[in-house]
């Protein structure tokens, strides 16, 4: 009987069913791959890195995997490392932490607060830009959000674009405990509209709307934290083939497929806290990008099949190979499987 079980087990998640037409039926609707999160102990794979967190080192986690995760795991990128030497070398170049001081010196020299205007022109070399925006409130009850502030940023984390935006409804409420912003920031502040020709010539790149869409485009990828409301308030339009947000990326996001906080995603995976107080998009801007820069190089190989845009084609477990799909493996059966979402390391291929 238990090896009857165990015949029954899912390769990926190790999920165990009494009749192997169950496990095909898992296998066709669990999208498993590659690009899955996976514990470096016992390979199981995970949904998130938020749940590979909870197997490792969360309230009540795999014992073996724990054990000894806690002797050669590192806590941020949740990777096992071959010896306690090598963690404790491998932490100098993953902790961000510190980088941090830096960052916070970086901000001070560049003297954001004061109402500074920033626009270094044509860039050519970064192919990624990470965008951050910080919002006062319109309407007669504040809760309306206008974007006053705007931060582009290059893969080098150096200032590519930033402003204050005159927004075109009246500020009801400027929020200044989180956003720092005062109306004599806005009195002479750029017009949105100005600012939005200048954040899309620099998002495609000297290229037409219509061939930024087209494969093979020079137009640049767009990291940040909520785009889709960023981009919204900004009135600005960029296909989504090339933004990533960290917002909405499924390795990132909650088990129950809620988004994490940007502040959250920071201290947990970068190691250093951000937003404490006053918010500079600067920061938030440098916060995504290295999100995102960490999730491109996770270290598996390229999947053919990640980020097509019809999941159900992708796993071929069609119901006319039943039969011939009850006799596989579960090891084959994997083999057949691939992710529902874009891997972020495909980036790295194109």
């Amino acid at each position: 009987m238990q090896s009857y079980i165990c015949r029954n087990k899912c390769a990926a998640c190790y999920r165990q069913y009494n009749k192997v037409e169950h496990l095909v039926e898992h296998m066709r609707v669990s999208f498993h791959s590659v690009h899955e999160p996976k514990c470096d102990v016992c390979q199981k794979q995970c949904r998130s890195y938020e749940s590979l967190r909870e197997h490792l080192i969360g309230p009540l986690p795999k014992v073996e995997c724990a054990r000894v995760f806690s002797v050669r795991g590192c806590n941020l990128c949740l990777k096992l490392l071959d010896s306690s030497s090598a963690l404790r070398s491998h932490r100098a170049a993953c902790q961000f932490s510190r980088t941090a001081t830096g960052l916070i010196s970086r901000m001070s020299r560049l003297n954001l607060q004061a109402g500074s205007y920033i626009d270094n022109g044509q860039m050519s070399g970064s192919r990624v830009v990470a965008l951050g925006c910080k919002m006062v409130g319109g309407g007669s009850d504040g809760s309306l959000d206008l974007c006053a502030r705007v931060c582009l940023v290059g893969e080098d984390e150096n200032i590519i674009f930033h402003a204050y935006v005159k927004p075109q409804l009246p500020v009801t409420n400027y929020r200044y405990e989180s956003t720092g912003i005062r109306p004599e920031h806005l009195r002479d502040a750029v017009p949105i509209k100005q600012a939005q020709r200048r954040i899309q010539d620099i998002l495609c790149n000297g290229e037409p709307m219509w061939k930024v869409r087209s494969k093979g485009s020079k137009a640049r990828i767009l990291v940040g934290h909520g785009l889709e409301h960023d981009l919204n308030c900004l009135g600005v339009e960029y296909p989504s083939i090339l933004l990533r947000d960290t917002a909405k990326y499924p390795p990132l996001m909650k088990t129950s497929k809620l988004s994490n906080s940007l502040k959250y995603l920071t201290q947990t995976y970068l190691g250093y806290e951000i937003q404490n107080g006053i918010q500079d998009p600067y920061e938030d801007c440098v916060a995504a990008l290295r999100l995102y820069m960490r999730m491109r190089y996770p270290g598996h190989p390229r999947d053919y099949a990640s980020g097509c845009s019809d999941a159900s084609a992708r796993n071929n477990y069609p119901a006319w190979r039943q039969r011939e799909l009850e006799r596989m493996t579960p090891e084959a059966l994997l083999d057949l499987s691939g992710s529902d979402y874009y891997c972020w390391c495909l980036d790295s291929y194109n």
